[in-house]
């Protein structure tokens, strides 16, 4: 874990949480809550949007608001962005120009960032002086770990240059760990949508094709392999996908592309 000297960490004032008495027993009924959000969210999006505005919650102090957000990469997809607040996301795109920053390097490398003052830091590049210059001082990077089914990290950022306690890293990271067990959860729910889409979507074109070669067959009354062979023929020559011919077919006698009912 990459940590800033230990006086960086406390090198400023104390920080009054707003937070209860009973935190231990908020910590308990975490895993229960993520796993709650998970089933009630809409698609992961909100879910995620649902764990920076805990975490901003947890980290914020009186007078203090941090922000959070949280990346997800998978593959073949754009990358998935949360955050607490619109704040927060500006904040947080600030990496994306760069491809580099605390959230990313978590995400990629699995590996816990801590950044005491953005002002001096060295690892990141021209990004440590971009997000500066938003007034953004400290931040913390946290890897939310996905067992290889996608990458995730989770950003925290705050005014002030240390604000970070290593017991706010602690418990970053205990939240973290906590969250990548519904969030690999809610991706696999994702996964499982995305594939019901991609039938549905295959169903519907081999409908539109099915009934098309119908046409063909009848108008020419041959068999279903050749109406398929004069389709295909059509979509080579003309360099069209086939499902595109055969709306084609259907257009011209004036039917409607049917649909599927099928239901994932």
């Amino acid at each position: 874990m990459q940590v800033p000297a230990a006086a960086a960490l406390t090198a400023k004032a104390p920080k009054v949480r707003d937070m209860p008495d009973n935190t231990s027993r908020s910590e308990a009924q975490l895993p229960g809550a993520l796993q709650d959000m998970v089933l009630q969210s809409q698609d992961i999006g909100e879910f995620l949007t649902g764990l920076a505005k805990l975490a901003a919650g947890k980290f914020s102090s009186r007078g203090t608001e941090v922000l959070a957000a949280v990346t997800l990469l998978r593959p073949l997809t754009k990358a998935t962005v949360a955050s607490s607040n619109e704040q927060a996301q500006k904040m947080d795109e600030v990496q994306y120009p760069f491809d580099d920053g605390p959230c990313l390097r978590a995400a990629r490398e699995e590996t816990t960032y801590v950044v005491a003052d953005f002002r001096t830091e060295k690892r990141f590049g021209r990004y440590a002086e971009a997000i500066a210059s938003h007034g953004i001082l400290s931040a913390l990077g946290i890897p939310v770990r996905l067992e290889g089914e996608a990458q995730a990290g989770l950003d925290l950022y705050a005014p002030i240059a240390g604000y970070f306690t290593a017991e706010d890293v602690a418990a970053a990271e205990t939240l973290a760990d906590e969250a990548s067990k519904s969030l690999r959860l809610a991706v696999r729910i994702a996964r499982l949508a995305d594939t019901g889409e991609q039938l549905r979507a295959a169903m519907n074109s081999r409908t539109v094709i099915d009934v098309a070669a119908g046409i063909i067959m009848g108008q020419n009354r041959c068999s279903h392999d050749t109406a398929m062979t004069i389709l295909k023929a059509a979509s080579s020559g003309r360099n069209i996908k086939l499902n595109a011919v055969a709306a084609a077919v259907l257009q011209s006698i004036g039917q409607e592309a049917p649909s599927t009912h099928f239901r994932g």
